[in-house]
């Protein structure tokens, strides 16, 4: 399959639009979009095509409530590691997005799958969870492509987050995220538009040996 310019183009653009969003219109997404997504994101590379991403959808108020409550106090404990410049700066960023988005799911990767075989896991077996985030990417690429946002929660306490979501012991927490309408489009970060820090140049992070 060959992709000509004009579609390289394109691609390139959204990666370049791509932002982690935290401002989301209360918008229902329309029937089946969820699902597509995920479908979507089931194309990522798997080490030994173990397929270790696994999706909870968070709908239940009384589940989210708690995830909610467990963000407030791992942000507050967050603040409190920063600056009294930085802990302003902070408290104004209003990271997770947590009240407006319509779709709300967690990220688990299973630690040891049966699928794949064990394949690429013996040396390195946090591939497992790397493939998840390949999963992630892909899922917030195709997001994108469709004017929807998505934002990732990370200021949470896995431990929490499983019993909460009452899921195995063996799946890793990859992150909880939001999903919906952005409220705004750029491709600036939020983060670099608000003065927290400021992307970097290849060249500072490039090595040659």
């Amino acid at each position: 399959m060959n992709f000509d310019a004009g579609f390289r183009a394109e691609l390139l653009r959204l990666f370049q639009w791509r932002r982690d969003v935290r401002h989301f219109r209360p918008d229902a997404l329309p029937d089946g979009t969820l699902e597509r997504l995920l479908e979507i994101a089931t194309l990522a590379p798997s080490v030994g095509l173990s397929e270790p991403w696994r999706f909870v959808v968070v709908a239940d108020p009384t589940r989210r409530a708690a995830i909610r409550a467990d963000f407030q106090r791992c942000n507050t404990q967050a603040a409190c590691a920063q600056t009294a410049e930085r802990a302003a700066l902070y408290a104004r960023l209003k990271l997770e997005g947590m009240e407006a988005a319509p779709v709300q799911f967690a990220v688990f990767a299973e630690g040891d799958p049966e699928q794949g075989h064990g394949l690429g896991r013996r040396s390195m077996p946090e591939t497992a969870t790397y493939s998840a985030a390949l999963a992630v990417h892909t899922l917030w690429l195709a997001a994108r492509a469709e004017g929807l946002g998505l934002g990732w929660v990370s200021i949470l306490d896995p431990a929490t987050l499983r019993d909460v979501l009452d899921v195995p012991e063996s799946w890793r927490f990859i992150g909880y995220f939001c999903l919906g309408f952005p409220m705004l489009e750029s491709d600036t970060p939020e983060l670099q538009r608000a003065g927290w820090e400021t992307r970097r140049r290849l060249p500072e992070k490039l090595l040659y040996r």
